[in-house]
């Protein structure tokens, strides 16, 4: 059992205890009071003076993925040979003992939505994982969480330079199409079998993968930089009936009212950074803010490694100088990235019940001196200043 005692807990519920304390046991958050009595030879942490959050969550970013330090031979994000690659999994890819999950702990950051890079027009399986671990099966927390798409420039620049469709944005929205219908085609035909084998479909690996989305079971996870295919990827969500997250949304403040009025969730950035292709242009810090203020539902992400994974807090309070509100900042980071990789169930906020991912600052992470003195993940401490 833990007990952190004392310290200024943001809950991300709703409330901020000015002096509370949080008793931790078998990786659960058991109880939170101002009185709490708890056994004698329970480890204490006395966090006066300090401020205790949530674990923060980047819900986009490829950790593991692509290893620090390394070139070609740590880089396994993007499958370049076939723009539609459904079937693959970030799991298999993850290298758990990469240098950045450590750095990740160090920066206060506890869980995180990673997978494939966009090269494909569909990329793969996106997991939801935990940063502590040795073996990435019991670090996961949903698995897979979503699956990559990609629009604009990427899949477009990757096979144009091999000669190879989708080199329009047409071509990247046709493929697109072309493997929904196909995978509903398939759908389709095992519904009709039952429980008949005979009758049913030759084994598809691919269309296998894809019926979660057909299903609804997870969403489309969406890179779309520019207005116009933000548009592009919401107009095919829509006529599949699949669910879908809007990812990076660069151009999404200049369109806010489209996707507020579709009930999207927008995962913004990386926003700190220069404009590497055109359709980064209108790239601004302001644009997480404005997402906000018109009532969409925003997490802000590093897309780690383009921004290192522990400066997703310097990311959050980039937004808050640049007009967005502080909680919903916090919030970005926290309980709306959780919501929307539907694990918050188990984290995203201090609540009984949920997983015990806590971190304890010297002072707000917003503040460019702050310090993460302590990282809790599953009740243990993970990292100690």
């Amino acid at each position: 059992m833990l007990l952190i005692k004392n310290g200024k807990v943001y809950t991300m519920e709703g409330k901020v205890y000015n002096k509370v304390s949080i008793l931790i046991e078998d990786g659960k958050i058991k109880e939170i009071g101002e009185n709490i009595v708890a056994p004698l030879d329970v480890e204490v942490i006395d966090a006066e003076g300090k401020i205790v959050m949530p674990g923060f969550i980047d819900a986009h970013c490829h950790l593991g993925m692509w290893e620090d330090a390394i070139g070609f031979e740590g880089a396994d994000g993007n499958e370049m040979t076939d723009p539609v690659t459904p079937h693959l999994r970030a799991i298999d890819a993850i290298n758990p003992l990469d240098r950045s999950f450590e750095e990740a702990r160090q920066g206060g950051i506890t869980c995180v939505a990673t997978g494939p890079g966009s090269a494909n027009v569909i990329g793969g399986q996106f997991a939801a994982i935990k940063t502590y671990g040795d073996r990435i099966d019991d670090m996961i927390v949903k698995a897979p969480m979503a699956m990559k798409c990609a629009f604009g420039e990427n899949p477009k620049r990757v096979y144009n330079e091999k000669k190879l469709s989708p080199m329009t944005r047409m071509a990247t929205a046709a493929i697109l199409r072309e493997s929904l219908m196909k995978a509903r085609e398939y759908k389709r035909k095992l519904d009709k079998a039952g429980d008949d084998i005979s009758k049913r479909p030759a084994f598809d690996m691919k269309m296998e993968a894809l019926l979660p989305v057909l299903n609804k079971e997870i969403p489309l996870k969406a890179h779309a930089h520019r207005a116009d295919d933000i548009l592009t990827s919401i107009r095919i969500a829509k006529e599949f009936d699949v669910r879908i997250t809007l990812e990076h949304c660069t151009e999404g403040h200049l369109i806010a009212h489209h996707i507020k009025n579709e009930n999207l969730a927008a995962v913004v950035g990386p926003s700190f950074g220069t404009r590497t292709k055109f359709e980064l242009k209108n790239l601004t810090f302001e644009t997480p803010g404005i997402l906000s203020k018109a009532g969409v539902k925003v997490a802000i992400m590093t897309d780690s490694p383009v921004v290192p994974l522990q400066y997703l807090p310097l990311c959050a309070s980039l937004a808050v100088k640049s007009g967005m509100d502080e909680e919903e900042a916090l919030k970005a980071i926290t309980i709306n990235a959780a919501e929307i990789m539907e694990v918050d169930d188990r984290v995203g906020s201090i609540k009984e019940g949920k997983d015990a991912d806590i971190v304890i600052w010297s002072v707000h992470p917003f503040d460019i001196n702050s310090e993460v003195l302590y990282t809790i993940i599953d009740g243990k401490v993970v990292y100690k200043k």
